[in-house]
């Protein structure tokens, strides 16, 4: 069993949001790789399918557990589980989030921005705190961790304040990890994604709203290519990491703007 070494035949894998979009195509693909794969969200039906389907097309054991990450509770008996039953836990995918309506700031409630700030921040450090705590102890000791930072983890739409809030602050949450994980053998990286094919993104076919005042139709690529990039990212062994990457559609609005 390749544990604690990138290498993934064997190696246990948690993906958050993993059961549809782009979590499901990260899974997918960690799953294809001989990782036993622990995909988790809200929606335990969902979950239980998607989980069937891959297992049924890679024969690897995926196993699905669902928890709300932004319940510290929920997450620390989500990792329980996964130490009670796989014993350690070698890579973590952040992937999990959600957005609020694209709508002028000063019209957004509370309660949509702690929806937000709960699903994409606090989840993610939820699960990174736990994933310390086992990573610390385990033998071999360490593990990986990625975190979904998106292109607004750098670059924001217009009225998306909530999300690219989140999203900068992922990039200092990945910061700290990789700081703070040093001594303990822990990588943490991060991979900013630009307009991926999923439900979410299926609206710019039709045009969203540029910085410019414009509505564009933007270009999208498919999630494979996403996937493909973090199993490239896992399968480093411990002492290489790949603190940023982004991966965008080549034709998308962001170099220069436009």
């Amino acid at each position: 069993m390749a544990t604690a070494t990138g290498k993934g035949v064997g190696s246990i894998a948690l993906v958050t949001g993993g059961g549809t979009g782009v979590g499901r195509g990260i899974a997918e693909a960690l799953s294809a790789e001989g990782y036993v794969v622990v995909i988790t969200g809200r929606r335990r039906e969902v979950l239980e399918t998607a989980a069937a389907e891959m297992a049924k097309g890679s024969g690897s054991t995926v196993r699905a557990i669902a928890c709300d990450i932004g319940n510290p509770d929920q997450v620390a008996a989500l990792f329980d589980e996964i130490h009670k039953e796989f014993g350690r836990l070698d890579l973590l995918v952040n992937n999990a989030g959600s957005n609020a309506p694209a709508i002028p700031m000063e019209e957004l409630s509370f309660e949509q921005w702690s929806s937000v700030i709960a699903a994409n921040l606090t989840g993610a450090f939820l699960c990174t705190q736990q994933a310390f705590k086992l990573m610390k102890t385990q033998s071999p000791r360490g593990g990986r961790i990625i975190n979904n930072g998106s292109i607004s983890a750098t670059t924001p739409r217009p009225n998306s304040a909530p999300y690219t809030a989140t999203k900068h602050a992922i990039t200092g949450l990945t910061k700290s990890t990789a700081l703070d994980g040093r001594p303990f053998d822990i990588a943490c990286g991060q991979i900013d994604i630009g307009n991926a094919s999923t439900d979410m993104t299926s609206k710019m076919s039709s045009g969203v709203l540029q910085a410019n005042g414009e509505t564009a139709t933007e270009p999208t690529i498919p999630v494979k290519y996403i996937a493909e990039a973090v199993v490239y990212m896992a399968g480093l062994p411990l002492e290489a990491n790949v603190l940023t990457m982004t991966v965008m559609a080549t034709k998308m609005p962001l170099v220069g703007r436009g």
